[in-house]
């Protein structure tokens, strides 16, 4: 299903046509592809070059792995990322390895690989869908994820599906025009809530 934005300015059809749908597809994500969007990430600029991401994959066609891999979302998100072909962790280093100093760009790093990672995606034709609802101390526990990193997101992966494949509202929800903020609102000059003119 496509739903490109309606956008003000001009921008690239793969940032006009991304969007989180939470259908999808049952075919697989073959290996090769997986690589190519975790290559993409492994890419993205980080502070000193720190790389603080690391990935957790667990893929469908690995039933036991994949279904442990379900129970550490909320429950919300369990309903439907559990029909995804791959589902990722992401975790962040919190420090710097050059000299122990807290990372306090290490979240914003994991966020670029993500946004690289989906940009690649989208170029693939495949459906990425952000996660923040996950059960970060059951992912510690059973992933082993030392002290120094922290649990930060998921992503669901797969090729799109339709909407029908949904229950409850989440077809409804699907089906629904993709809005944002004007950028009025979030982009400012001189001082706060001075809306930049351009």
């Amino acid at each position: 299903m496509d739903k490109p934005a309606t956008t003000d300015h001009d921008v690239h059809r793969y940032a006009r046509e991304r969007w989180s749908p939470r259908a999808f597809d049952q075919r697989e994500v073959p290996t090769e592809t997986l690589r190519s969007l975790l290559e993409a990430a492994r890419w993205a600029p980080s502070a000193y070059n720190e790389q603080p991401w690391r990935f957790f994959v667990a893929r469908k066609q690995e039933p036991e792995a994949f279904a442990a891999a379900v129970e550490l979302l909320v429950e919300f998100n369990q309903a439907w990322a559990r029909h995804a072909p791959v589902l990722l962790f992401t975790v962040a280093k919190r420090s710097f390895s050059h000299d122990g100093s807290p990372n306090v760009h290490a979240w914003h790093d994991i966020g670029q690989a993500a946004a690289w990672l989906t940009v690649e995606a989208s170029y693939r034709g495949l459906a990425v869908h952000q996660i923040g609802g996950i059960r970060a101390d059951a992912l510690r526990e059973a992933y082993g994820i030392p002290d120094e990193y922290e649990p930060v997101t998921a992503i669901a992966i797969g090729y799109p599906g339709e909407p029908e494949q949904l229950q409850g509202g989440f077809a409804e929800e699907e089906r629904a025009p993709r809005v944002r903020k004007p950028q009025g609102e979030t982009v400012f000059a001189g001082s706060w809530d001075q809306a930049w003119e351009g």
